[in-house]
């Protein structure tokens, strides 16, 4: 709680929790939703906002805000996914190539390298229009953290390579710690705050990626989300038959959390940072 009310005295910070609150409020709200989001011509088509749909219908006769609700969720849901099993692979080939060096080290970075410089895009759209059929929103995320992990396991290792030549590891092997031991217990909480700061700009990251590959038609198009519904936006020329709310609707709540995840991501990557710490701790003085 400490650490949150430090945060929210930055005003980068707030903003971008205040507008997470707010679509994750939607996207929890998504489960009260009285309409199947997968079923068309529920209502009549491309209705302009009004009281009884707050953001008009859509030309596949859908209700547009509770179409954004089950897109937002859905986005972050593969975000998440994304974001989690591509911190697994960077912690473990981070943690693992940094306090091991030599030959281990050489090998694992030669498949991060490898990871880096491959054309992403081209490879993520071969492999979506194999499986197009079978993507799922775990599926989905899965392949995005497979792709996800490579620069934040270069980052982790440099920090484990700086820890592994102080003081305390010396002592903590002459106390008879194992490697497991001490990585976990004595590497892994200095490497924490930077996988957190990661972990929101991989979501980022991943949302793009969705967003892009929808757009492209090659996701499972019959799952709403974010990416999914400008697709059919776009198919069903939105803009060109003035029905601007159906198209404006995930264009707005994607830029938002775009610019929400990377302010909090700064926000934290300022917060952790032993300098900004100490300068804090100076004005505080004063």
């Amino acid at each position: 709680m400490r650490v949150l009310k430090d945060l929210l005295r930055d005003g980068k910070f707030r903003f971008g929790f205040t507008v997470i609150c707010i679509l994750l409020f939607l996207a929890i709200l998504s489960f009260f939703s009285p309409y199947d989001p997968t079923k068309w011509n529920i209502f009549p088509r491309d209705l302009p906002p009004s009281f009884q749909h707050i953001l008009g219908t859509n030309s596949k006769g859908q209700d547009v805000f509770w179409e954004a609700t089950f897109a937002i969720r859905n986005s972050l849901i593969i975000s998440v996914i994304a974001a989690l099993f591509s911190r697994i692979i960077a912690i473990i080939v981070g943690l693992v190539a940094g306090y091991l060096g030599g030959r281990v080290d050489r090998f694992l970075m030669s498949i991060s390298d490898s990871f880096l410089i491959l054309p992403l895009l081209p490879i993520l759209i071969l492999i979506s229009s194999l499986i197009k059929g079978h993507l799922s929103l775990f599926s989905l995320g899965i392949l995005l953290g497979i792709f996800g992990w490579p620069w934040d396991a270069r980052l982790i290792r440099a920090q484990v390579l700086s820890l592994r030549e102080r003081e305390f590891t010396y002592t903590s092997i002459l106390s008879g710690y194992s490697t497991i031991n001490l990585v976990i217990k004595e590497y892994l909480p200095f490497v924490l705050p930077l996988v957190f700061s990661t972990v929101i700009n991989n979501m980022g990251w991943s949302i793009g990626l969705e967003v892009t590959l929808s757009i492209l038609g090659l996701s499972n198009l019959a799952i709403p989300t974010l990416g999914t519904t400008l697709h059919w936006a776009i198919n069903y020329q939105a803009m060109l038959l003035g029905i601007w709310w159906w198209l404006l609707t995930p264009i707005v709540i994607s830029v938002l959390l775009f610019i929400s995840l990377y302010l909090l991501s700064v926000s934290i990557s300022e917060y952790s940072d032993p300098r900004t710490r100490i300068q804090r701790i100076g004005i505080a003085k004063e």
